[in-house]
C-alpha cells in the first residue's frame, strides 16, 4: 500500500510558518544537541584511555583523571539533554498551540454547510488530537534527526581512524539499518491515516449522542446509541492493530539490526584483537560505539515514526485549511446607521440541488418598520433569516441591507449590524457580563445594566452574588428558560443592531414573563427595522407588514391592518380561524 506522499515544501513551510517567531529557542537547541554528541563521542574515548592505562600503568593517576573526566562529562551530558528537552517541549507547545489556534479560527470562518456536514466531535478531533501528533515535528523533528545522523557519522568517522575495515563494516550495518527502517515504515504510514479518520468519526459520533442524551433516554434509543458505539469499536479495532503493527514492526526491526550491528563489532574486534592490531581498550571502545550507535538509530526511528504520524495530520489539517468558505467576504461597503431597509429581489435558494426551499421571494422592508414573517413548518422562515446574515447565499437574486448588497459588506460589519434571538439559547461557561458582549470589553458595565433594567432583569442582577461577575453553567444551568431568553435580547440590543430578527424568540417563555417582555421590547425596537418570525398570533401584533411564506414562495404580502380587514385575505383567515391551528 501506498505511502502518503507529501512535497517537501510542506513541510518547511510548516516549519518555517510556525518556529519563525522562536528563532534564539532553535538555535539553543541545536547547541545544546551539538554540545551533547561532542560529549557522546568523547566519553568512549575516555573509557578505552581507562582501560589501557589500567593494564599498563605504574600509578593510579591516570585512572582519577579518566574517571573524573568521564564522570564529569556524563553529568554534563545529562544536564544538557534536560535543558535540551524542556526548551524543545516549550517550542512543539508553542507552535502547535499557534497551529491549532490557526485550524480553530479556519474552521469559525468556514460557512453553515461546512459544520452541517462535519459533527463537532470530529472537528475537534481535527483541531486537537491531529495537531498533538504534530508536537514532535515542530519541537525538535530536524535538529533531533540532523543531530542522530551527525552522531552517526562522527561514530563512523572515528572507526575508520581506528581502521578501515571496521569502518567500513560498520558503514555497511547503518546503511542497511536505515533502510530497512524505511522500507518498513512505506507500509505503516497509510494504517496512521485511517486511524486518525476513524478516532474523528468515533469522537464526532460520542459527541453528537452525549448533547443530546435526554433526547435518547426519553425515546428509549439507548440500545441503539449502544449498538452503534460497539459497531464503531469493531471497525476501530483492526485498523489500530495495523497502525500498532507497523510500529511493531519497525520496533522489531530495530531490535534485529542492533543485535547484527553487535554481532559485525564482537567478529571485526576478535579478528583484529588476534592479529594485534588493537589493544582490549580499543575493543572495548568499538564496542561501546557500537552499542552507542543503537541510540541515534533507535531515534531515528522514533522519528520516522513520528512522522508516518505526521504525516497523516498534515494531509489531515491541510485539507481543512485548504477547505475554503463558500461565503466570501465583501469589499466592504459600509452600512448605513441607523434602522436598514431590506429588499429581496428575486431570491431563490435550497439546501439540496432540485429542492427549492426559497423560490422567487421579491419583497421590500422600509427601514424602522416591523414584518410579521408567518408560514408552516418548513416554508421557509428560518432560511430566509439565515440568508440575511450570510450564513448561507441564495443561488438565485440579491438581498439589500440599507440600500447596499449585502454581498459587499464586510461580514464582521453585516453580522454586528443585524441582530438574531432565537428560540435556542447558547450559554457560556463564563462571567454574565462574558455572556453578555461576547468579551468586547468597549461596552461600559452602565449600558449593561441599563439594558438588563430595561428587560426586567435588574433584580435578578442584583440577587447574584458576584454581580455582572458571576460566573454562568454551560448551558445555562440555574437558569429558567425565561432568564435564558431574555439574556439572548440583551445581546442582541447591547450590539445596538439596525435590524432584529426574532425567530420564534418568545416560544420559551411563560406568558407572565413574555408580557413582561413586551414593554421593553417595544422600547428596545424603536428606530430599529424587526422582522419576527412566529407561530402565534399574540406575536405579529406589533408588526407593521405581514408576509406569509407557503413551499418556499410568497403567499401574501401588505400592511396588517389592510390585511386583516380583507375578508378575502390569507392573514384575515388566520385570524378568524385561530392561527396557531392554521400554521400546525
Amino acid at each position: 500500500m501506498p505511502a502518503f506522499k507529501i512535497p517537501l515544501r510542506q513541510y518547511v513551510g510548516l516549519l518555517r510558518r510556525y518556529l519563525r517567531s522562536q528563532r534564539s529557542s532553535i538555535v539553543w537547541l541545536g547547541v545544546l544537541l551539538a554540545a551533547g554528541l561532542v560529549m557522546q563521542l568523547v566519553n568512549p574515548q575516555l573509557i578505552r584511555y581507562f582501560i589501557d592505562s589500567a593494564q599498563g600503568a605504574d600509578s593510579d593517576r591516570a585512572l582519577w583523571i579518566a574517571a573524573a573526566l568521564f564522570i564529569g562529562v556524563s553529568l554534563l551530558q545529562q544536564v544538557v539533554a534536560v535543558v535540551a528537552a524542556y526548551i524543545g517541549e516549550n517550542v512543539g507547545w508553542i507552535a502547535t498551540n499557534k497551529l491549532r489556534g490557526d485550524v480553530a479560527e479556519h474552521c469559525l470562518r468556514l460557512d453553515m454547510s461546512f459544520h452541517k456536514s462535519h459533527t463537532t466531535g470530529s472537528i475537534i478531533e481535527r483541531v486537537d488530537g491531529d495537531i498533538n501528533a504534530l508536537a514532535n515535528f515542530f519541537s525538535n523533528f530536524v535538529i533531533t534527526l540532523l543531530s542522530n545522523l551527525l552522531l552517526v557519522v562522527g561514530i563512523l568517522a572515528l572507526l575508520f581512524r581506528e581502521g578501515w575495515i571496521v569502518g567500513a563494516g560498520m558503514t555497511v550495518f547503518v546503511v542497511f539499518a536505515v533502510y530497512a527502517i524505511q522500507y518498513i515504515r512505506k507500509y505503516a504510514i497509510p494504517y496512521w491515516g485511517k486511524l486518525r479518520q476513524m478516532s474523528a468519526d468515533f469522537y464526532g459520533f460520542l459527541g453528537e449522542h452525549l448533547e443530546g442524551t435526554e433526547d435518547t433516554r426519553a425515546n428509549g434509543a439507548t440500545g441503539f446509541v449502544m449498538h452503534k458505539f460497539h459497531s464503531l469499536l469493531r471497525v476501530w479495532l483492526p485498523i489500530r492493530t495495523r497502525a500498532f503493527l507497523g510500529w511493531a514492526s519497525m520496533w522489531i526491526a530495530t531490535l534485529v539490526v542492533f543485535a547484527i550491528g553487535n554481532a559485525i563489532a564482537f567478529a571485526l574486534c576478535a579478528y583484529l584483537w588476534k592479529k594485534g592490531a588493537i589493544s582490549i581498550g580499543t575493543v572495548y571502545m568499538i564496542f561501546y560505539y557500537t552499542e552507542l550507535m543503537a541510540k541515534p538509530i533507535e531515534k531515528i526511528r522514533t522519528q520516522m515514526e513520528d512522522l508516518q504520524k505526521a504525516d497523516a495530520s498534515i494531509v489531515r489539517i491541510r485539507q481543512l485549511l485548504d477547505t475554503e468558505p463558500a461565503i466570501r467576504d465583501g469589499a466592504g461597503t459600509p452600512l448605513p446607521r441607523g434602522p436598514l431597509s431590506v429588499v429581496f429581489d428575486g431570491v431563490s435558494f435550497s439546501y439540496e440541488e432540485g429542492k427549492a426551499t426559497l423560490d422567487g421571494i421579491d419583497f421590500e422592508l422600509e427601514h424602522g418598520r416591523t414584518l410579521g414573517l408567518l408560514g408552516r413548518t418548513g416554508s421557509g422562515k428560518t432560511t430566509l433569516a439565515r440568508l440575511l446574515l450570510r450564513f448561507y447565499d441564495p443561488q438565485e437574486g440579491e438581498i439589500r441591507l440599507g440600500g447596499v448588497p449585502i454581498r459587499d459588506a464586510k461580514l464582521s460589519e453585516l453580522r454586528g449590524r443585524v441582530g438574531l434571538v432565537t428560540q435556542n439559547i447558547e450559554i457560556f461557561q463564563g462571567t454574565v457580563r462574558d455572556n453578555l458582549t461576547f468579551y468586547d470589553e468597549s461596552i461600559p458595565d452602565e449600558r449593561i445594566a441599563e439594558v438588563l433594567s430595561e428587560l426586567g432583569l435588574d433584580d435578578w442582577l442584583r440577587s447574584l452574588p458576584h454581580g455582572l461577575n458571576t460566573t454562568l453553567e454551560s448551558g445555562g444551568g440555574g437558569l429558567s428558560a425565561g432568564e435564558a431568553q431574555l439574556l439572548a435580547f440583551a445581546r442582541v440590543f447591547l450590539s445596538d443592531p439596525g435590524l432584529v430578527l426574532l425567530d420564534e424568540a418568545s416560544s420559551r417563555l411563560d406568558p407572565a414573563t413574555e408580557q413582561r417582555l413586551e414593554a421593553a421590547v417595544t422600547k428596545l425596537l424603536r428606530e430599529r427595522t424587526c422582522i419576527i418570525i412566529a407561530h402565534r398570533l399574540a406575536t405579529v401584533q406589533r408588526a407593521d407588514r405581514i408576509l406569509i411564506l407557503d413551499g418556499g414562495r410568497i403567499a401574501e404580502f401588505g400592511d396588517r391592518e389592510a390585511l386583516a380587514a380583507d375578508p378575502d385575505s390569507r392573514f384575515s383567515r388566520m385570524l378568524e380561524a385561530g392561527m396557531e391551528e392554521v400554521l400546525a
